[in-house]
């Protein structure tokens, strides 16, 4: 523990968990949480949940559990560097996509579209839902019982009404405090994983090319130093010695600026750093970077025909399910049946689908012939 910097979270600064558990006789609290999250079921279905491409349009594409498991890797890197808590950085990344449905955003969006009446939706919360309650592997509890900082760092995203309902877990969204360093760090770390692994994606798939590329500056200029350093090299060796220098620079840009905002701001301990405002970040020219990726990828990739053509397909599937199970809720498991909070039981259960049972489960209603 005399490692970690001042204002890092540890197991004796930590708010707990919300069930009385006994201490992990040779493990840390965090790598307790850590262990209890790899061994849910939740984070098992990662493995058949869309990223960007639906898992069965190739074996090669990102699915949500590499996802995962890259933003672990890049958090783990940028924590210890800053003398961080990695079991905690570690179980935050691990547990930040386990509320996201089968077909990713646009599984969300037609999730949320369909739950307007009733909260809405939003995945953050569903992870956090799926922590606190819907697991069911302990009998002392349900859920997993994890770390107050663990849950904090899954929230990524609140609005001020859902905020009142979560207590002290929504306190920071209405004072307008940050979550801990290590949180911060997992967000930005979400953030380099996704938008580096859509370039190799979308690369692998054909549907953007290296010349579209090279008119984004963070691209170009890292494409050109490997041209220079290996004439002749091509292919994937190319493009995979481009992005991993892509996301070194992020990851030391984002070290060495954090760093420089702590130096300025001196917070003495972890209460004090949650009152600085924003620690963990990017330069000005790599945020605007990161910008200018994103709104290429959002034009060229997420926004291309046959992207589009599978996120309309997906929204329609979740969307036929969440009608035909609130038109007559016998027809879900018996464990979803509920006469007080149907719709969201609705959510819960096709929130939990990965994307090829979705689809089996979508062929079982509508399908003829098929029972």
């Amino acid at each position: 523990m005399s490692d970690f910097s001042p204002y890092a979270v540890s197991s004796a600064n930590s708010r707990g968990r919300r069930h009385a558990d006994e201490p992990p006789a040779h493990r840390s609290e965090f790598q307790r949480d850590r262990d209890r999250i790899v061994h849910s079921t939740a984070f098992r279905r990662l493995e058949y949940k869309t990223q960007v491409f639906v898992n069965h349009e190739g074996d090669l594409f990102r699915t949500r559990l590499t996802h995962t498991l890259e933003v672990a890797q890049i958090a783990r890197g940028i924590a210890r560097a800053l003398r961080l808590n990695e079991d905690l950085v570690e179980a935050i990344s691990l547990a930040h996509d386990l509320g996201h449905t089968p077909f990713g955003h646009a599984g969300q969006d037609a999730l949320n579209a369909c739950m307007k009446d009733h909260g809405g939706f939003e995945h953050n919360l569903q992870s956090l839902r799926i922590v606190d309650l819907l697991e069911e592997r302990y009998a002392a509890f349900a859920g997993l019982n994890l770390c107050f900082e663990t849950r904090e760092g899954v929230v990524k995203h609140c609005s001020a009404e859902n905020a009142q309902k979560l207590g002290e877990l929504g306190e920071r969204f209405i004072d307008r405090t940050q979550p801990s360093l290590e949180a911060q760090i997992c967000n930005i770390a979400d953030e380099i994983a996704y938008n580096n692994h859509d370039v190799d994606d979308g690369l692998r798939s054909g549907l953007i090319t290296l010349e579209q590329l090279e008119a984004v500056s963070l691209f170009s200029r890292y494409v050109e130093a490997v041209r220079a350093a290996y004439p002749g090299l091509g292919g994937r060796r190319l493009v995979h010695e481009t992005i991993r220098r892509m996301i070194n620079v992020l990851v030391c840009d984002l070290i060495e600026t954090t760093t420089g905002n702590i130096i300025r701001l001196k917070p003495q301990d972890l209460a004090e750093a949650r009152r600085c405002g924003p620690l963990v970040g990017f330069s000005d020219e790599l945020r605007e970077a990161q910008r200018e990726m994103k709104r290429f990828l959002r034009k060229h990739l997420y926004q291309h025909f046959q992207v589009l053509r599978m996120t309309c397909k997906a929204q329609r599937i979740v969307s036929d399910l969440f009608s035909a199970f609130i038109s007559d809720s016998r027809m879900l498991p018996p464990q979803y049946q509920s006469d007080e909070e149907q719709p969201r039981r609705v959510a819960d259960y096709i929130a939990g689908m990965t994307d090829r049972y979705a689809m089996k489960e979508h062929r079982r209603l509508f399908a003829v012939g098929e029972i």
